[in-house]
């Protein structure tokens, strides 16, 4: 499955680092994480490493594969 993270503001390449599994594009002051999840497991963890980050999530959508 593939899924995009919409992130509010400018992620820092440090921050950026922190999702070596996924791609980001920084658009209209959003960074968008984007990339293949595994499973219903990986998608949380990533949901627990936005929030454990401090970062907002504005949106999250599974993409078309």
């Amino acid at each position: 499955m593939r899924y995009e993270i919409r992130i509010d503001g400018r992620l820092s390449q440090t921050l950026a680092d922190a999702f070596p599994e996924l791609d980001h594009v920084v658009m209209s002051g959003q960074t968008v994480l984007f990339g293949t999840v595994l499973d219903e497991a990986h998608l949380y963890g990533l949901l627990t490493r936005c929030q454990s980050l401090g970062l907002r999530v504005l949106e999250m959508r599974q993409l078309p594969e």
